[in-house]
């Protein structure tokens, strides 16, 4: 693996193709504010949203969200901070709005391509929130109106900004503890059921149809709505997509890799026992020509797996890495102690504006291109799981070899009026 200097780790994980610097946008100039838009704007986009407004030069303008009770109190929140923000139930609506430069995403899976692609080809840059899709043919489409339209695009896996992780990941690189062969990327937690829950009517405050989007349409069901999104497939991509990406991500960051060569993955529910459809237990392996990548998932556990409960393990000829929350460590076989170093900080929103005023793609830490392959590798592993069997995979197309029936997970319908955007 090529050795990269901790510059090349901190500036840029994108490949080669996107580190080209794109072109100028409208966005006023280096002293003028950054005006950013939030869409959802409960649980982690309401935390993107205070975190973007807490940066220097940039302000928060507008908010959006299809539930408008939490919409008024995020609205009433950023009043209360002094700033002028406008309030929007659609986000369509929103982006009318020439003035805003950035959008953020922080909704439910199926909704993070629509908005984003949408946002792209109205001209705004986009920060999306992990994963970046929520099937293969999204995050290529993606790729591709970023790419066509000269937008920056940040992928919301912070650990790609942390300077000390890059430390850890550089030194793994260096060959200095020898080849590495595999890496386990954990998902290791307890995660409670959430019961049997009926049908029941829409709450007043909730524009159903708006959050239902390009899903089937189906009744309201407080267990398919509010967090519980993520443990169904037309909404969500199980835990794989919502917190072992992370995990895997880091993994792939480690390793060098894009895309693998095949993929083999089993999971069911020998936890829950209730309205999930997702898997409480997954474990994944993905082949690449010379290193293999794990990945152990189990929302049953309260006690770590190697000393995490998300993290990574690499597994090289001279010892290991260990990659978690308190940063990393190397072990040389001898059992002896290496290098290491703590987490420390993931100022991801701020290298994203960076890049935003900058125009350069080779500034993101996660760029568009990196976000789409570690999304694509939990959809690998939930397509293998879903049909039952190992698939290989064209990674120069993007599609299954000889399977059919697995390349009809590769996209998906969508509802009339909620369609993508032609690239």
């Amino acid at each position: 693996m090529k050795s990269l200097t901790r510059r090349d780790f901190v500036r840029s994980s994108v490949a080669a193709g996107a580190a080209a610097a794109l072109p100028l946008s409208r966005v006023r100039g280096a002293n003028s504010d950054i005006r950013v838009a939030a869409v959802g704007v409960r649980g982690r986009g309401g935390g993107l949203a205070r975190e973007f407004h807490d940066l220097d030069g940039v302000r928060v303008v507008a908010l959006c969200d299809v539930d408008s009770g939490a919409l008024a109190k995020r609205v009433k929140e950023f009043k209360d901070r002094n700033a002028k923000v406008d309030g929007y139930e659609d986000f369509r609506h929103m982006l009318e709005d020439k003035s805003i430069d950035v959008v953020t995403v922080g909704t439910p899976d199926h909704w993070h391509v629509p908005v984003a692609a949408h946002a792209i080809v109205a001209g705004k840059d986009a920060y999306v929130e992990k994963p970046l899709s929520h099937t293969i043919a999204e995050g290529r489409l993606l790729v591709n109106l970023a790419h066509k339209h000269g937008r920056m695009v940040q992928h919301g896996t912070q650990a790609r900004s942390s300077e000390n992780i890059a430390e850890g990941i550089e030194y793994l690189r260096s060959g200095k503890l020898g080849k590495v062969r595999m890496a386990k990327a954990i998902n290791c937690q307890l995660r409670g059921p959430i019961g049997r829950v009926a049908d029941s009517e829409t709450p007043a405050n909730v524009n159903y149809d708006l959050w239902l989007g390009p899903a089937p349409k189906r009744p309201f069901n407080r267990n398919r709505f509010h967090y519980n999104w993520h443990w169904f497939w037309d909404y969500g991509t199980g835990d794989t997509g919502n917190d072992g990406v992370h995990q895997i991500d880091i993994a792939r960051w480690g390793l060098g890799v894009e895309l693998p060569n095949a993929v083999s993955c089993s999971g069911g529910q020998l936890f829950y026992d209730d309205d999930h459809q997702t898997p409480d237990t997954q474990v994944a392996t993905f082949e690449y020509d010379d290193v293999y990548l794990m990945y152990e998932m189990r929302l049953w556990t309260p006690y770590k797996l190697e000393g995490h409960d998300n993290g990574d393990m690499f597994y090289a000829d001279g010892g290991t890495m260990s990659i978690g929350r308190d940063g990393w460590q190397v072990t040389f076989k001898n059992g002896k102690p290496g290098p290491g170093g703590p987490r420390g900080r993931t100022p991801h929103a701020a290298n994203f504006i960076k890049a935003v005023r900058s125009r350069k793609a080779s500034d993101l830490n996660a760029d568009v291109e990196v976000g789409h392959h570690s999304a694509t590798l939990c959809h690998l592993a939930n397509i293998s799981m879903r049909t039952g069997r190992r698939l290989k995979f064209d990674t120069k197309n993007e599609r299954f070899i000889n399977d059919p029936e697995a390349n009809t997970y590769l996209t998906k319908k969508y509802r009339k009026g909620y369609e993508l955007p032609i690239l």
